[in-house]
């Protein structure tokens, strides 16, 4: 989407029309309108349920699922418009394949596997339009897999700092050129970070700030910001507080929950820049949403639309 302004030379003997002045001032390319919930686990099975997000933060009703019905998988977004679902775990086992997500919201059919099958790993947007999956509860482990700017995904790679799983991610900065995956399980909750480089590269463990914990949700807000939210702390039970992500990547403390605390969410971003936090655990399987404003605010609960379910991922597109 673009917006322009068309300037005449005063020579030209007119002005524009509304019309006419409505062309051509880009915005940001890698800042997406609309987001998509998908897949997860519902009362009684693994599924391949979506919903969309507009770009006003509505979740539409449930559309029926393509691939193959998985929880515990992850998303983010990719070629600046479109998204991808990738690994987690089906009825039988872990699954390395993915879906791509193009700039309707529609998902594709499932993609061979190139990584290793592992799931509860997260995954976030780098360099503007690529992206990266990393770290998993299988072992757990440090791994990490690049996804091209037109959806490939490479093989496994050594990542870098604490291996763990039931983490979140999210980019951050100017066009989505950096990420930052946080928080975690590894033999405890765990809340070191790990930055990643404009091309793809995981730095060592940053000492961790805020509540230690994991199975929370990830997403990007305000343009260049980032925010983490909700979790489980081990042996306290679901949690609601979130931590802003400032445009250079520093976690700030705690901020007070709001809303239905909960695990095993997730979250994207809608409205160019704004978040969604939705679904998730809270004993039960939820569907109910949270909007995070352009400020980085956290709102209270917005009744389900969609099945409520739990191991669910989530990426914006558009």
């Amino acid at each position: 989407m673009t917006l322009a302004i068309t300037y005449m030379d005063a020579t030209q003997g007119w002005v524009p029309t509304i019309d006419e002045a409505v062309a051509d001032v880009p915005v940001a390319p890698s800042l997406n309108e609309e987001g998509i919930f998908g897949f997860g686990n519902d009362a009684s099975a693994a599924t391949a349920v979506t919903n969309l997000v507009s770009n006003t933060g509505v979740v539409a009703s449930d559309v029926t699922g393509v691939g193959t019905a998985r929880g515990g998988l992850s998303a983010c977004e990719y070629g600046y418009d479109k998204a991808i679902f990738g690994f987690g775990t089906d009825a039988s086992s872990n699954t390395g394949v993915t879906n791509l997500v193009s700039n309707a919201g529609v998902v594709a059919t499932d993609v061979t596997a190139v990584g290793t099958a592992m799931n509860l790993r997260a995954a976030c947007t780098y360099g503007s339009d690529k992206g990266i999956f990393a770290y998993g509860a299988t072992g757990p482990v440090d791994t990490r897999n690049l996804v091209s700017n037109v959806g490939v995904v490479a093989s496994d790679a050594s990542g870098a700092g604490t291996a763990r799983g039931w983490l979140m991610a999210t980019e951050y900065s100017a066009n989505k050129a950096l990420g930052i995956f946080g928080y975690g399980y590894a033999s405890s909750d765990v809340s070191v970070t790990n930055l990643v480089s404009t091309v793809g590269v995981v730095g060592s463990d940053v000492t961790g700030v805020g509540t230690a914990r994991h199975t929370g949700a990830a997403c990007g807000y305000g343009d260049d910001k980032g925010i983490f939210g909700y979790g489980q702390v081990a042996g306290s039970g679901t949690q609601s507080m979130t931590n802003l992500v400032s445009n250079v990547g520093v976690v700030a403390t705690d901020v007070t929950g709001v809303g239905t605390a909960r695990k095993y969410l997730a979250a994207c971003e809608y409205g160019y820049d704004k978040g969604i936090f939705g679904f998730g655990n809270d004993g039960s399987k939820l569907g109910m949403t949270n909007l995070v404003s352009n400020a980085g605010v956290v709102a209270t609960d917005v009744a389900a639309v969609g099945t409520a379910r739990t191991n669910i991922a989530a990426g914006s597109y558009n």
